[in-house]
């Protein structure tokens, strides 16, 4: 999957986690990722493809989660997009960690590497396990006022329905942009003090299991049709 990517290991002794970050240039500035391939199943399979179609560069880190999409709580869990971790009994409560920060750096140097200078514009593609299918297409944001995310509300919407024209088995998911909408996931801590404070614009898209899993072809064709045409727009205030 990750073929023509550079791959580094990241080992945490004597944490049980080892994991990889791998990355692959494309256009300068502009990057997708997918910082939780290993537990945001089938995220990874998206970004190669979404990079593949725009040229966007591409960073994926797996092996820092053991559990796929909330199926079991794992040993210790890296946030890796910001400096923190989840310990057993606390996931909801990541805390900062002298090994949570060496991984975000790792982190991030591999994405400002891909960026080949400034990170005009950085697209992460998670997934939520809140259900099945939560029925949503979420999207935080930094760099969009609330005029660009109406705007880039109504771009979505419109690929996403030309998209499913014809294909009633695939369900329409809502879209929802941050700031003109509120989205459940608001990236908070990586805008604080994590990889969403770098990017003149940056995304932070969830989607839910049905959309990786049942219709990720689909979804995937979507995110980089709106993605390709996301990056014209002007910067928000």
């Amino acid at each position: 999957m990750l073929y023509g990517c550079a791959a580094d290991p990241l080992r945490l002794p004597p944490a049980p986690v080892a994991g990889h970050i791998a990355a692959r240039p494309g256009r300068p500035g502009l990057v997708v990722a997918a910082p939780h391939a290993s537990s945001d199943v089938d995220t990874d399979a998206m970004a190669v493809e979404i990079a593949r179609r725009t040229g966007f560069g591409l960073v994926v880190a797996t092996g820092f989660s053991t559990a796929p999409d909330g199926l079991g709580p794992p040993a210790r869990r890296y946030t890796v997009n910001r400096p923190r971790e989840a310990r057993p009994g606390r996931p909801a409560d990541p805390v900062a960690t002298e090994e949570a920060r060496r991984v975000y750096e790792a982190y991030e140097a591999r994405v400002l590497e891909t960026a080949q200078g400034p990170l005009r514009f950085y697209a992460e593609i998670h997934g939520t396990a809140r259900a099945e299918c939560a029925g949503r297409l979420e999207i935080a944001t930094v760099g969009v006022d609330r005029e660009l995310a109406l705007r880039l509300r109504t771009l979505a919407e419109l690929i996403r329905d030309a998209h499913l024209r014809g294909k009633r088995e695939v369900q329409r998911l809502d879209v929802l942009v941050e700031p003109a909408d509120v989205v459940t996931d608001g990236a908070e801590g990586a805008k604080r003090d994590g990889i969403l404070r770098l990017p003149q614009r940056g995304l932070h898209i969830e989607l839910p299991r049905c959309a990786r899993r049942d219709w990720r072809e689909t979804y995937t064709a979507i995110l980089a049709d709106f993605l390709a045409q996301a990056i014209a727009f002007p910067v928000g205030r």
